[in-house]
């Protein structure tokens, strides 16, 4: 069933038809599972390296994560050594003490992991406008899904208080009412516990 998938994928450009001899569709549900298990296989020595020095090691589809206590020369060498398995499989590094993996800023302080979340530059300050036509309760629930993310992510209440802070102006900008951030953002610090926060952020 496998080598059938693989060996029918046909597409169209400029109103030829083509087939892919390598690879796989892109978006198939079959592909992603593939390269899953194919991927398991050729990130096993990093993942058994990371292990032995007590190390992390986190994939996310094409995007891996790896903390290391090395030199650089060391790091460099065994992402060649996984790069050499497999030519097609082309790795860009980013090894610095302050690096960004999916939505999130890691940073190396002092031997600590400090989170915080990602904006993209190129991104703008986006929620679902409330003027959308969507129910409102899929509305009502945006502050407090929103602020629960950034307690998720935030790993000191310094950042946690900056993102509220831009959760609150980019749901204003989306014509969200005060009143309705408010009531939703009252019922996080209070599930937490953390109502002393409220009057904290509020000074």
């Amino acid at each position: 069933m496998a080598r059938l998938i693989l060996d029918s994928n046909y597409f169209v450009y400029k109103n030829k038809y083509y087939q892919q001899k390598r690879g796989g569709a892109m978006g198939s549900a079959f592909t992603q599972v593939f390269d899953n298990i194919y991927i398991l296989e050729w990130k096993h020595d990093l993942i058994k390296h990371q292990a032995s020095k007590h190390k992390i090691y986190r994939r996310y589809i094409d995007d891996i994560f790896m903390t290391m206590n090395t030199s650089f020369d060391e790091i460099t060498k065994e992402l060649e050594k996984a790069e050499q398995k497999d030519l097609n499989i082309k790795i860009k590094p980013i090894i610095h003490e302050t690096v960004q993996f999916l939505d999130i800023t890691i940073m190396n302080v002092n031997g600590q992991l400090k989170t915080s979340i990602y904006h993209k530059p190129s991104a703008d300050p986006y929620y679902l406008p409330y003027t959308s036509d969507y129910p409102h309760v899929i509305h009502r629930n945006i502050p407090y899904t929103a602020l629960l993310r950034a307690a998720r992510l935030c790993s000191n209440l310094h950042d946690f208080h900056l993102e509220q802070l831009c959760i609150d102006v980019s749901l204003l900008l989306n014509n969200y009412a005060p009143t309705l951030i408010t009531n939703q953002f009252l019922p996080f610090f209070q599930v937490n516990k953390a109502d002393l926060l409220i009057k904290r952020f509020n000074k």
